[in-house]
Order: C-alpha cells, then structure tokens, then sequence
C-alpha cells in the first residue's frame, strides 16, 4: 500500500516567535537608560575580559616585568626620603621609619595615579568597540582600574620587605586596610569617569592628566606627615588641605599600617570623605549625560 506524506500542519511548521523559542525580545524606548544598572551586571564577563586583557598588554613582553611595578614607587620612597626626611628634616608619625611612613603614603597614591591615567585613556583606546556594540560604557573605565589593583598587590611586597628590615610590624589596625583602598578607588573613579570623558570630546586632556598627576604628587600628603601641616597651618589649614580627597586616604592607609604611632583627624577624614562623595556623584552624572554621544564623537 502507498503512503503519501500527510499535509503539514501551518500552526506548526510556522516559525517560532522569539517568547516561542526560549527568549524575549524586548523593542522599547528608553529601555537601555531604563535598566542600565541592570546591564552592568549583566555585562560582567566584558568587564572580567577587558581587566584580563588590560592586565595582559601591562605585563606581557616587557623587559623587566612586574618588577618595574615594584621599581618605580621604590626609587620614589627612597628619593622622597632623602629629601624630606634627610634634607629637609621633615618627623615621621609615630616610632615608625621615614621610609615606611613615606611607602604608606605612596601606596595610595601610586594606586590613584594608576587608576587615574588608565581610565582616562580607555574610551580612546577601546574606540573600535565602542564605535560598534552597545554595552553601558562605564564598564571600560573601570575594568581599566583592574591594572592599578594588580599593580597595588605588586607594590604591597615592599611594605613587607620595609617591615621586615626594620622590623616594625603593624597592629590590628591592618584590618581596616581594605576599607581605605575601597576608599582609593572611589577617590579615583569620580575624577576618572570626568577625565574619561572629557578626553573622548577633547583630545588635548591626554596632555593634562600626566600634569595632574605629577602635580598632586608634591600637592598630597605622601613624603611628609599631615602633622606638618597641621602643625603650620592650625586646624583650618587641614580642613582646607583635606578638600584634596587623597589626604584623607593617605592619612587612613598610615593609621591602618602604621599602628598605635599614628593618629588620624577625623574632621580632616570626613572632609576628604564628603569630597570623594561629590566627585563620584559628579563623575557619574557627566559621565552618563555625554555617554550617549560617545560612538559618535570617538
């Protein structure tokens, strides 16, 4: 007996809806300004690719490695050192060493430095990306600042090595250590997310970072002590200098590592810690008011 093929039935063989076949597809206005805190979760596994790449152009196929992470911040401990703590006579917090009160303060700003310089240039470097998928451009700043956490860790040996010649060891306070480099990073996110987007729109503030860098340098507290300034300059003088927001993240890096030595102001901290806030506050705004504008500009 011949068998003939049976009609096809149309419901069947018509092609599934996208809600038929597994997944949504959503055409709504506003919808990626909607959920864009929702996106930079979703997009993680950019972020994690993008920091994993970072951190492979900043180690791969250089001549000395991650020893030029541990080279540079130690010849700048033992210039900063010889000039204020010899020439210049400048105290130390505390029983502490010069120069482990010097590298307590040059961990913090070698991370903020790092971070700063990276992040401003990421929009620029990533213009091909950027320029053709869509993805909450928040991520490629801060997956920029992967670098300088690496660099960080590198950077910690040292104190380790300094603690161990001079056999000055810190106390419980080394607990809180986390929180002021939470605190690093937040001071270096605000102004990295304005920088960031200040050098997409115009090119010439790849000139200004370094300047701004070097400048702060000498502006923060990191060769001398807070107490010099206080000491100068009264209470008011500190509150005035604690407006720069890496002040109040040295001095919390040096009571965290150098122990019972030293004492942190806390009306100089809360200054530090409300500038911090509105950097972060106002980096975020300028950063989303221009981030639409980015693919096309880059």
């Amino acid at each position: 007996m011949t068998t003939f093929p049976q009609p096809s039935d149309p419901e069947k063989s018509a092609p599934q809806s996208p809600t038929e076949a597994g997944f949504d597809l959503w055409l709504e206005a506003g919808r990626a300004e909607k959920h864009y805190w929702r996106d930079l979760w979703r997009y993680r596994e950019l972020f994690a690719i993008l920091a994993w790449r970072d951190v492979a152009v900043r180690y791969k196929q250089t001549v000395v490695g991650a020893a030029w992470a541990l080279l540079q911040p130690f010849l700048t401990m033992v210039i900063m050192t010889v000039i204020f703590g010899r020439v210049a006579g400048l105290p130390t917090e505390g029983a502490a060493p010069y120069a482990i009160m010097v590298f307590a303060g040059m961990l913090p700003w070698q991370f903020f430095a790092s971070s700063l310089s990276s992040s401003s240039q990421s929009l620029v470097g990533n213009a091909n990306l950027i320029s053709k998928v869509y993805f909450p451009r928040m991520i490629v700043p801060v997956s920029a600042v992967v670098v300088a956490c690496v660099d960080f860790l590198v950077s910690f040996a040292i104190l380790g090595g300094l603690m161990a010649w001079y056999q000055f060891w810190p106390g419980p306070r080394m607990l809180m250590l986390p929180g002021f480099v939470l605190l690093a990073f937040l001071a270096a996110l605000g102004p990295g997310l304005i920088l960031t987007a200040l050098t997409v729109r115009y090119r010439d503030f790849r000139f200004v970072v370094p300047f701004i860098v070097q400048f702060g340098l000498y502006a923060s507290p990191v060769g001398f002590s807070t107490q010099v300034i206080r000491e100068r300059f009264g209470d008011t003088g500190v509150l005035l200098y604690s407006l720069n927001p890496m002040v109040g993240v040295i001095d919390g890096f040096r009571w965290a590592i150098l122990g019972g030595g030293s004492a942190m102001y806390l009306p100089g901290l809360t200054v530090s810690l409300l500038t911090v806030t509105l950097l972060l506050i106002l980096g975020i705004w300028y950063f989303r008011a221009t981030e639409r504008t980015f693919a096309d500009v880059i």
